[in-house]
């Protein structure tokens, strides 16, 4: 979230009770991440509550709060989000148009995704190699207009071509804090799925 102008945000709430105040800025970061489609970081959320309050304490109790109700707390990369529990999903699917938010990605493009996420930072020619066939610029942009991929840094060999790295769209699309979320490789191979 961009810097906005909190001067008329009573941040203390000095004039509250303790436990007061508490669930007070519980419900602001909880109105913050509801009114959010990204991730918030732990900076923005600062931004609203007291000078002694820690945010991760706040989210801890907040995730406390809403067991129980179809939405969850969920950490996604740096910051945090609110999300409907999976359970939820089918009766979602059912009464709403959420097609439009769907990641509705072919499996090709789902596989070059999946090959970024693991072996990033990776290059075109990275990925060459490991399906066989040169990757489409299209492809590519596919991914990068959906913001499920980002340009990481270049290859230090000649023409420095950009490798490709996952985003914090990416974490938030598939419920993961951060790539350590990322099953690993040798687990899903024993599932009978593999890692391109």
């Amino acid at each position: 979230m961009g810097r906005r102008d909190d001067t008329e945000l009573d941040r203390e709430l000095a004039a509250l009770p303790p436990e007061l105040r508490w669930r007070e800025w519980m419900r602001r970061i909880e109105a913050v991440l509801f009114a959010s489609a990204t991730p918030v970081a732990r900076d923005d959320l600062a931004r609203i509550v007291g000078q002694g309050a820690s945010v991760d304490l706040l989210i801890e109790d907040l995730t406390v709060d809403l067991e129980g109700r179809p939405y969850e707390v969920a950490q996604a990369g740096a910051g945090w989000m609110l999300r409907t529990r999976p359970a939820y999903a089918p009766a979602i699917r059912a009464a709403a148009d959420v097609g439009g938010q769907a990641l509705n990605l072919a499996e090709f493009d789902l596989a070059v995704l999946a090959a970024i996420a693991f072996h990033q930072p990776i290059s075109r020619d990275g990925l060459k190699d490991i399906f066989g066939k040169e990757i489409s610029r299209d492809l590519i942009g596919r991914l990068a207009e959906r913001d499920l991929i980002g340009t990481g840094p270049r290859e230090p060999r000649r023409g420095a071509p950009y490798t490709f790295v996952t985003t914090g769209t990416f974490l938030a699309a598939f419920g993961l804090a951060s790539l350590r979320d990322l099953p690993d490789p040798e687990q899903l191979d024993d599932a009978g799925l593999s890692v391109p």
